[in-house]
């Protein structure tokens, strides 16, 4: 996924990928949709890509996926999750396997350094160059984990799914994430910012996410 670097000619087809691919949902021309709409869903895909099988495997395994987008390939399909390997490592203890084993270290302390210095890290700075805010990025990264962990706990048993929970809850008061998600008042998940997704609709008013920041603001005008 190293191809994946600001400005480069990969970056840019995936967004022009999920901009047709928006366009033809809503019955509209691709130009009609914004290219940051479409870069900010790009990113929020792919984050949520990199970091279901990142949890999984530092909860499960105590293991880091991977070090930096240099280590993991993909394929570039819309419409269905995107295939996804790593590299698999000696551990040195009867055989490899996906990541790196890291035996002390907690999943929330893996998955802190895979956010700010790992492949989600990579995959912000490259998003970052196609003008979506850092706000917009943070709040994709933190909707994105807080799904991962919700379909990792719900296959899980309760005590990895209660590791995964307690991730989550670190990752979210952590300097890579602090801020970029709370509660709603019913005590739900409440992204603090909008991945703009609605705006692909004719009107610019298109349904928003399940977890958006939008989502109590049309309920109150409802």
């Amino acid at each position: 996924m190293s191809r994946l670097a600001p400005g480069s000619e990969a970056l840019l087809d995936r967004v022009a990928a999920v901009r047709a691919g928006l366009a033809r949902t809503h019955g509209v021309p691709p130009e009609r949709v914004e290219s940051r709409v479409a870069a900010s869903v790009a990113h929020l895909g792919l984050a949520a890509r990199l970091l279901s099988p990142a949890l999984a495997l530092a909860v499960l395994r105590r293991r880091a996926l991977a070090v930096s987008l240099d280590a993991l390939w993909w394929q570039p399909v819309l419409g269905r999750p995107v295939p996804l390997s790593a590299a698999a490592e000696d551990t040195g203890a009867g055989g490899g396997g996906p990541g790196t084993a890291h035996a002390d270290a907690s999943p929330a302390a893996l998955l802190g350094t895979y956010l700010a210095d790992g492949p989600v890290a990579g995959l912000d700075a490259a998003f970052a160059s196609l003008s979506v805010p850092p706000a917009v990025l943070r709040g994709n990264v933190a909707s994105a984990l807080h799904g991962a962990t919700a379909a990792f706990a719900a296959g899980a048993g309760p005590g990895p799914a209660a590791t995964a929970r307690a991730a989550l809850t670190r990752l979210l008061t952590g300097p890579a994430l602090r801020g970029a998600a709370g509660t709603a008042p019913n005590g739900a998940f409440r992204r603090r910012s909008c991945c703009l997704i609605y705006r692909a609709a004719p009107d610019r008013a298109g349904p928003v996410c399940g977890d958006c920041v939008l989502l109590d603001r049309r309920r109150g005008r409802g």
